[in-house]
């Protein structure tokens, strides 16, 4: 399909990913970092999923499994394709493949928070009641709960391919970006696009909003547990253990608030530092996970040596 700004189409069969607009002819040299990024993001994840310690089998480790899956499907859903852009200059995406990764980018994007949010409540029940940990987060309980975050990502997700699919694009068929978003993609339309929009806005509040204040009260009940421990060094010790959460908390919220401000309202920030900030915050989460809960977690770094080690030797 030829890459002319104007076509004649509703349906278009193909769209063209500029990958970072203006910055195409440094698309080898970014490329590099990315790519360097995403092997890490592979091998820590996998290290993770792949690591046999009993005494890492309770629910933090699970939930830490099922993070460690939804980032690999993740960055697999976008870095490929972001790559051949870079490599190939492979920018053409079937209308079909193009919602596809929009729906698998925005549905395990929701998993990832509701995962955290899962993580939050397990330091919750840890911190604020230990004697009852196991009784109440049981291996039923945290399947049931994974499901539960699964099929919420999966069905409030649905509507934004169904409702990209329903608009006529007649514009043109070019994506400034190295991947088919949401609001990337429906601002090609050149119908009244109006209800994505509130439906975006809806879903960011009721599932982005609401799983930010479910962790705001469970830290908070946690805190309010720490501080009522008698010395210093209980309370700095029952903290260490959500320090691991709280980074990963933070590698994710804070990059995509950023990147969600700067799509939405950075009107005024040139559109290859848009399109490259968005694209860095889908690999920042998967590389930093792994990395931050194999230094923090003693079972893990320990297990880790001792493969290591064993190799050596």
């Amino acid at each position: 399909m030829s890459d002319s700004n104007i076509s004649d189409f509703t349906n278009p069969s193909t769209f063209i990913l500029l990958g970072i607009p203006g910055l195409e002819a440094a698309h080898i040299w970014i490329s590099i970092p990315f790519c360097a990024m995403y092997i890490i993001a592979m091998l820590g994840n996998f290290t993770i999923l792949f690591i046999r310690e009993p005494s890492l089998h309770g629910p933090m480790f699970y939930f830490l499994c099922m993070l460690a899956i939804n980032d690999l499907v993740l960055s697999t859903s976008t870095l490929p394709k972001m790559l051949s852009i870079f490599w190939f200059n492979s920018r053409e995406i079937s209308f079909s493949a193009c919602l596809t990764q929009m729906y698998f980018i925005h549905c395990f994007s929701t998993m990832e928070s509701g995962i955290l949010v899962a993580m939050a409540f397990d330091r919750y029940v840890a911190i604020c009641h230990p004697l009852r940990h196991s009784t109440i987060l049981t291996n039923s309980v945290v399947v049931k709960i994974g499901l539960a975050v699964a099929l919420r990502s999966g069905i409030l997700t649905l509507p934004y391919p169904f409702l990209a699919r329903r608009w006529p694009y007649c514009r043109t068929n070019i994506i400034p970006h190295s991947y088919c978003g949401h609001i990337a993609v429906i601002n090609l339309a050149c119908a009244d696009s109006c209800i994505s929009s509130y439906y975006g806005l809806f879903y960011l509040l009721s599932v982005i909003g609401m799983d930010i204040f479910f962790i705001s009260v469970s830290y908070t009940q946690i805190l309010r547990a720490i501080f009522r421990l008698p010395t210093k060094d209980a309370r700095l010790k029952t903290f260490g253990t959500c320090v691991s959460h709280l980074c990963a908390i933070l590698a994710l919220y804070i990059p995509d608030l950023f990147s969600s401000l700067t799509q939405r309202f950075g009107r005024n920030v040139p559109v290859h530092l848009r399109v490259l900030i968005a694209s860095v915050y889908r690999l920042v989460p998967p590389v930093l996970h792994p990395i931050i809960y194999g230094v923090r977690t003693k079972q893990i770094r320990d297990r880790l040596l001792q493969l290591f080690t064993h190799k050596e030797t």
